[in-house]
């Protein structure tokens, strides 16, 4: 909504405000979906995924483990990076449905544009590349979030202070490392032209 607020506001000098619907499908298909997630759930899972690690490491739980040979990677890595390179491509999906219908809402209530006029400008000027574009990143960002998590975890020392350093440093180091690939992502799309 607050996309398609600003686009409309600058577009409504030039009279262009259907444009508002190109800028929002791009806008919200190709980055602002997956990096709002991705920053969402590297405060809410890249943490968690620290201190559950770093609490095991604390009560010498991951001593035990590998005492009586299970590989703390095997049994508390490997499943949380599966399991959210999975969960964020469709929460990205979720986040793409929900920008567009905000962006639909707003043009709809501010821009005097229908519904109806708002998904044939989404579908004629907004190539389902852009969609495809996000997706592709989502599953990459969330292995580089738990893989965060999980490494700031077992480097947790035994300690209740450590259990929250190491979760605020894998929240920060998370959304930082998302943010800097993000970025090398669009250089590499634009410079092969996709």
């Amino acid at each position: 909504m607050v996309l398609a607020f600003q686009g409309a506001d600058q577009l409504r000098r030039f009279g262009a405000e259907i444009f508002t619907v190109n800028l929002v499908g791009v806008g919200i298909l190709r980055e602002m979906g997956v990096l709002i997630t991705s920053i969402i759930v590297a405060g809410r899972s890249g943490s968690a995924f620290t201190a559950q690690i770093g609490t095991m490491t604390v009560n010498e739980e991951i001593d035990a483990m590998r005492t009586i040979g299970i590989d703390p990677m095997d049994a508390l890595v490997v499943p949380r990076v599966l399991a959210l390179m999975v969960a964020l491509p469709l929460l990205t999906f979720y986040a793409d449905i929900m920008g567009l219908l905000g962006g639909a809402a707003m043009a709809t209530s501010s821009l005097d544009i229908t519904f109806f006029q708002f998904t044939r400008q989404l579908y004629a000027a907004v190539p389902v590349q852009h969609f495809w574009v996000g997706m592709i990143k989502a599953p990459i960002f969330a292995f580089i979030i738990a893989m965060v998590g999980c490494f700031e975890g077992l480097q947790v020392t035994r300690s209740a202070e450590s259990v929250g350093v190491h979760t605020t440093k894998a929240v920060v180091v998370a959304i930082f490392l998302v943010i800097v690939i993000d970025a090398v992502f669009s250089i590499f799309f634009s410079v092969i032209g996709v």
